[in-house]
């Protein structure tokens, strides 16, 4: 396979700068993609193969003939199998992506502020007492509606009002639901004891299997997790693959707050938006 670079830069025509325009967009989505996903080396040995192999063609061009024929098929096997590589080993991110382009969300209302605030109280209540007790516990916050249905089935889904009390029944290690995670929407248990995929990164070997998954969902979806030691009774929080540990009630209600969307700087935010809007339908009209 020969690539007329040379002959590319001198002619250049409406198709050149499309092409080029369709390089650099699906150059920066994968470029993007390795960034969320915190692991740029990967990238870089994407692109090195890339590199590498477009230097190859241009020589072999240069040269003429049948120069580097092993070289030039050598490499364009290599990027093809580092990209099949890639594929594989990112193949949970790829499919999570294709679900939340074809799912269709029809999500209620998460709930007024004050129902929030009372479920971000039975919410505290109840860690703190799980904490007190060492019983584990994970919780998701799910405000966007991230978690796909093919987590929820492997709970089982209630669509029960929270409190505290259900939280520590469900937790309960007598309980058969016990083991998985509870699903937060609002003010609404939309399900127990799911199962989440575990994250791959190395952890603090204090953190068991729970705080890996906790991570796990984190590094996949835009949710709050929420994490009670069984052996400790530590309180944990994850966003974004980060894990905060030692949470205080204080430092948990801000959290929850914060994913709710009802701490005082969100609310803020909302307030100034509304009024924007306000203005803006006055000006028009």
């Amino acid at each position: 396979m020969n690539y007329d670079f040379f002959g590319f830069f001198t002619n250049l025509d409406l198709y050149a700068i499309i092409d080029a325009v369709i390089f650099l967009v699906v150059t920066t989505a994968v470029l993007v993609f390795f960034i969320y996903k915190r692991n740029l080396k990967v990238f870089l040995l994407l692109a090195l193969g890339f590199v590498l192999d477009v230097l190859v063609q241009v020589l072999a061009g240069m040269l003429g003939g049948t120069t580097l024929t092993a070289a030039k098929y050598i490499m364009h096997y290599v990027v093809l199998f580092e990209i099949i590589a890639a594929c594989v080993v990112y193949q949970n991110d790829f499919k999570n992506i294709f679900q939340k382009v074809s799912a269709t969300r029809n999500l209620e209302a998460l709930g007024s502020d004050d129902e929030l605030r009372d479920a971000t109280s039975e919410i505290l209540t109840a860690c703190q007492d799980m904490a007190k007790q060492n019983v584990g516990a994970i919780i998701i916050i799910d405000t966007e509606g991230d978690i796909h249905n093919n987590v929820l089935d492997t709970g089982t889904k209630l669509g029960a009002v929270l409190s505290a009390a259900l939280l520590e029944s469900i937790f309960n290690t007598k309980a058969p639901l016990h083991d998985g995670a509870v699903i937060v929407r609002g003010n609404k248990i939309i399900a127990a004891g799911c199962f989440l995929s575990l994250t791959q990164r190395n952890v603090n070997k204090e953190m068991g299997t729970r705080h890996r998954a906790a991570i796990g969902v984190t590094e996949e979806t835009d949710v709050l997790s929420i994490v009670v030691s069984e052996e400790t009774g530590i309180i944990s929080v994850v966003k974004h693959g980060e894990i905060k540990r030692y949470m205080t009630m204080d430092k948990l209600k801000d959290e929850i707050e914060d994913a709710y969307g009802i701490s005082p700087t969100a609310i803020a935010q909302r307030d100034s938006q509304r009024s924007k809007k306000k203005r803006r339908g006055g000006r028009f009209n």
